[in-house]
């Protein structure tokens, strides 16, 4: 625990955050963004063939995960196209509410930094 408070010194801290204002720009969260919705898509066909196969499938939980990480238009498009957990109870419900608190976030961030 101690060496882990040496490394909380100021220089530290300023160079982390550095780092991550380096990392945060527009053009990488876009990049990222379109990464987790593509692999939430893909998640949802992997699955559905898995279904259909009887295999072994890809948990509720990482598909959610997927969609809390930004991958929720994926999630919703890869629902609508494979047909897959269109009224499963209560994935449906709590994807609902991703999408709701994502949507809050984006006016949150709008307005705040309009």
């Amino acid at each position: 625990m101690e060496k882990l408070a040496a490394l909380a010194t100021p220089e530290n801290i300023a160079a982390a955050k550095a780092f991550a204002t380096a990392l945060a720009t527009p053009a990488n969260t876009i990049t990222a963004l379109i990464a987790m919705n593509f692999a939430a898509f893909a998640a949802f066909g992997i699955d559905k063939a898995r279904a259909e196969r009887r295999a072994w499938r890809i948990s509720e939980s990482t598909l959610l995960l997927l969609a809390l990480l930004g991958g929720t238009g994926g999630t919703y498009a890869g629902r609508a196209l494979f047909r897959h957990k269109t009224r499963k109870e209560p994935f449906s419900s709590q994807l609902h509410q991703i999408a709701g608190l994502q949507f809050c976030a984006v006016v949150f961030l709008v307005v705040y930094f309009w």
